[in-house]
């Protein structure tokens, strides 16, 4: 059973995350995406931990950006889509460091590469969007009260960017935690001859008649 749930669980990380992406379920950067992307490098096997989560993701973009557009919202201008190209190169990174882990990692490893990812994500993003400023932020003055602002109050008029990162933090250590602790129960267990593939048996002592000199 847990073989077949194991294989099967690509899928369901997918499905999941589709499904918390739906509008207004959840808080803003709020989000099971940095978790998803971070546990796809860890547990997805050769290109599908790279191919399957960015597709996902870009489906489900494509899918928000056409509902908002219906809502009145500009979300094909060129800046929102700049915007979104950071994003991508923050989920990349967050890839990358899901393939330096292994599915046999501890969980709290896991959990703290889970958080380590919402942290970079957090300074990949915001750095970003400091230095090429696609949105023409007077706030954003190219100067480290510049980039302090970008990290910390953002843009006026909207919630703080500390704001954001906290959701953020929270969300990638919760859905780290469900989809690292999902795959870890599902994994099937090692059968004893797995366990001991690639050890050497200990060397045996043989004992040999002493040879008689010749005469």
């Amino acid at each position: 059973m847990k073989e077949k749930w194991h294989r099967w669980l690509p899928l369901i990380f997918v499905a999941l995350f589709a499904a918390s992406r739906l509008p207004g379920l959840l808080p803003l950067n709020f989000s099971a995406a940095y978790a998803f992307v971070f546990c796809a490098g860890v547990f997805f096997t050769g290109a599908m931990a790279w191919w399957l989560p960015l597709l996902t993701l870009l489906g489900t973009d494509i899918g928000l950006d056409i509902y908002y557009w219906h809502h009145g919202v500009a979300v094909w201008d060129l800046p929102d889509l700049k915007n979104q190209l950071f994003n991508y190169a923050a989920y990349a990174a967050l890839i990358w460091l899901g393939r330096r882990f292994k599915p046999e990692s501890p969980f709290l490893g896991l959990l703290g590469g889970g958080l380590l990812g919402a942290i970079l994500f957090y300074f990949i993003t915001n750095t970003a969007s400091w230095f090429f400023n696609p949105f023409g932020n007077p706030e954003y003055t190219k100067s480290l009260a510049g980039w302090i602002i970008a990290l910390t109050k953002g843009t006026g008029g909207f919630p703080s960017t500390l704001e954001f990162f906290r959701n953020t933090l929270l969300s990638g250590g919760l859905f780290t935690a469900l989809f690292a602790g999902a795959a870890k129960l599902s994994a099937p267990a090692e059968s004893p001859a797995e366990k001991t593939a690639g050890t050497r048996e200990p060397d045996g002592e043989t004992e040999t008649e002493p040879e008689e000199a010749g005469v």
